[in-house]
């Protein structure tokens, strides 16, 4: 990887890492609306690349690709932030399935069905599937969920704030605790997709393959997954959810 000067030769490194970038892209793609194109997160991601290769110094071997995957994926999001890549009236969309989500749990004690959903929310079943076919890239924490009640920003308030830094606060082992009990609380076969996606770090199609569904419904059972997950960590349910009816033990 050295010319014969003894320099760094980038290109050979660049050729050697291109198709860590691609199966990046590839990965984040399935989470990411169609509007996004996977040109550009490559793009976004060979600049990555090159800065870590810049800024490494210790070999290029295992190490460094663990490295260079974590500037790759930063790269790659640091230029989705650039856009309004899941349009605000979607978000608003999704924030209602969300609240809907919320009530029927409390109404019913059980995570509710797409049928009761659609119905909750005065749609036919197919177009809610395909409000969650377009929401695909919602994500589980935007930084607008921790606003306050007016119009000024989670990060003006608190970017001197060191207790406040986001992405310690949703680190915490208290919220750790509450996410892995409302990931429990899924049904089934929404609990197998987000272990097959986030574990086995399978993509859309092997996924459908697994499941015996198309690519497109694994994208709808992430969103709702997505969704319900948000609905019991933002709305303080992420403790296991009473049965109706059933007697408290005290």
């Amino acid at each position: 990887m050295y010319t014969a000067a003894g320099q760094l030769n980038k290109e050979q490194l660049v050729q050697r890492f291109a198709p860590l970038v691609k199966r990046i892209a590839y990965h984040l793609m399935s989470r990411l609306p169609s509007s996004v194109q996977v040109d550009d997160l490559v793009q976004n991601g060979m600049i990555g690349l090159l800065d870590a290769i810049d800024r490494f110094e210790a070999g290029f071997g295992a190490q460094f690709e663990t490295y260079a995957s974590q500037r790759v994926r930063g790269a790659m999001l640091d230029g989705l932030r650039e856009n309004d890549w899941l349009p605000r009236s979607l978000r608003r969309e999704m924030r209602r399935i969300e609240a809907a989500i919320h009530q029927l749990e409390q109404d019913s004690g059980r995570a509710p069905t797409e049928r009761e959903l659609s119905d909750s929310l005065g749609m036919p079943l197919a177009e809610y599937q395909k409000m969650l076919q377009d929401a695909r890239g919602h994500q589980l924490v935007y930084f607008e969920d921790l606003a306050g009640d007016g119009d000024e920003d989670f990060l003006e308030r608190h970017f001197t704030d060191d207790e406040a830094d986001p992405a310690r606060m949703f680190a915490d082992q208290d919220m750790r605790k509450h996410l892995v009990a409302a990931i429990e609380a899924l049904p089934e076969r929404e609990k197998l997709m987000m272990g097959l996606y986030y574990e086995q770090e399978l993509n859309l199609r092997e996924i459908g393959d697994v499941m015996g569904v198309t690519e497109s419904r694994v994208c709808q059972l992430h969103s709702q997954a997505i969704v319900r997950l948000r609905a019991r960590m933002l709305h303080g349910e992420a403790a296991p959810m009473k049965k109706k009816g059933r007697p408290r033990r005290g």
